[in-house]
């Protein structure tokens, strides 16, 4: 997606929505529901390229088998979060 995208369905999001960007990882089933009603059959797509991206931005091998959005986001978080323990000790 180019940046204009980006910026108008960020738009769309916290005007139609009331689901701000900054609040997104806070809110990720609204967030979900938002891209469900703005994106129709299309969303599980989008799920999965933000899945994708989000697995690159925090250096985590993509998981395969994960399917659900919100389980995929959660098992990134806390994976990255297990990491962290993991790096500290």
């Amino acid at each position: 997606m180019g940046e204009s995208s980006k910026q108008a369905i960020f738009f769309h999001l916290e005007a139609s929505f009331h689901v701000k960007k900054d609040n997104i990882p806070k809110n990720l089933s609204g967030f979900k529901d938002a891209l469900e009603a703005l994106f129709g059959p299309g969303a599980p797509y989008i799920e999965k390229t933000i899945t994708k991206r989000l697995h690159e931005k925090l250096g985590l091998k993509p998981d395969d088998t994960c399917t659900d959005f919100l389980g995929c986001v959660y098992t990134a978080r806390k994976r990255t979060t297990s990491e962290r323990e993991r790096v500290t000790k």
